[in-house]
């Protein structure tokens, strides 16, 4: 068999009602003749018929590319990734989630950027939202923490000073640079049962590009990621607002040395504690706002806690002999 260039990997938990449309799209791509890519479908503790479904797909003889399904029983997306990584057979890693719909070029265009872009250590696209019911008023300015993404037309890479990184829906990553940089444990694991406490693909990609990989954004490529009601739901806005807030802390120290932290630790807890009340300000000022302000306060508080949170977990893994 020939060496694979490209293993498109979909974690999924529970997914027998979304993973075949994004088999679908996968089964419509075009123009890849020449590119040589498998499917590889992580089952992250489904209780579900994920796996039955995963097998019809396997028998059927209209499926174009090799497909596996190897199942994870530890529940947490950063486990089932790094399963991903460990599997694949490919150099490339392309990501999708279960609830995430390529266009007919994504393989294209992800084997083209990584060809164009040997630098560039994982890169993202556009993410945009198929919605199941209409999103709430100026929902665009709080996109992002669903993962939608778009940044333009033009391709450009993520600089360190900038803070800033494409999320893990679509992330594309070299497996070598991932087995060379990041820990087989991360301490983010992923929203796991009531917890919406995420940011493991940051930490992923903030080690990568501390190592000296470039993290690149490449606009040609485009999926759709599908959003049911319930995730427009204020309490579920709200849920989302608190955990990306208390991971905030770590994935900003996994830039730096050991020594570093000691000393930007304090300077991060003084300059959240004073945009924190910055927010309380703008809340009590501007109740009109609703959603984004109730929105905007508890991500605030949830930074100002972050650095506090991330000890707790530290202190208790260890106590643990984790």
């Amino acid at each position: 068999m020939a060496n694979i260039d490209i293993t498109v990997a979909i974690c999924t938990y529970n997914g027998e009602s979304r993973v075949p449309e994004v088999l679908n799209a996968l089964n419509a791509q075009t123009d890849i003749d020449s590119i040589s890519w498998d499917v590889l479908i992580i089952d992250n503790a489904s209780q579900d018929n994920t796996g039955e479904i995963v097998q019809q797909y396997q028998n059927s003889t209209a499926c174009p590319y090799l497909l596996r399904c190897i199942s994870e029983p530890k529940k947490g997306l950063a486990f089932a990734r790094q399963r991903a990584i460990e599997e694949a057979q490919g150099g490339i890693i392309a990501f999708l989630d279960d609830d995430n719909i390529p266009t007919s070029s994504w393989i294209k265009q992800v084997a083209d950027f990584a060809s164009q872009h040997p630098e560039a250590g994982a890169f993202g696209g556009k993410v945009h939202g198929q919605f199941e019911t209409a999103p709430p008023e100026n929902f665009e300015k709080i996109a992002t923490f669903l993962a939608l993404t778009d940044r333009g037309e033009q391709a450009h890479c993520y600089r360190p000073q900038k803070r800033m990184l494409p999320p893990g829906a679509g992330l594309v990553v070299r497996r070598q640079a991932w087995l060379d940089n990041v820990p087989e444990q991360t301490l983010l694991k992923g929203r796991i049962n009531n917890s919406f406490v995420a940011g493991e693909d940051l930490e992923v990609l903030a080690h990568i590009q501390k190592a000296g990989w470039e993290i690149w954004y490449n606009p040609k490529m485009l999926i759709h990621h599908k959003i049911p009601k319930h995730r427009l739901d204020k309490k579920y806005l709200l849920s989302i607002a608190w955990g990306t807030g208390l991971c905030r802390h770590h994935i900003r120290m996994a830039r730096y040395e050991s020594w570093q932290k000691i000393i930007l630790t304090p300077c991060h807890i003084a300059n959240d504690i004073f945009v924190f009340l910055v927010s309380v300000f703008h809340f009590l000022s501007s109740p009109k706002k609703k959603l984004l302000g109730d929105f905007d306060l508890i991500y605030r508080l949830a930074t100002v806690l972050s650095p506090f949170y991330f000890f707790s977990i530290f202190f208790v893994g260890h106590k643990n002999g984790d």
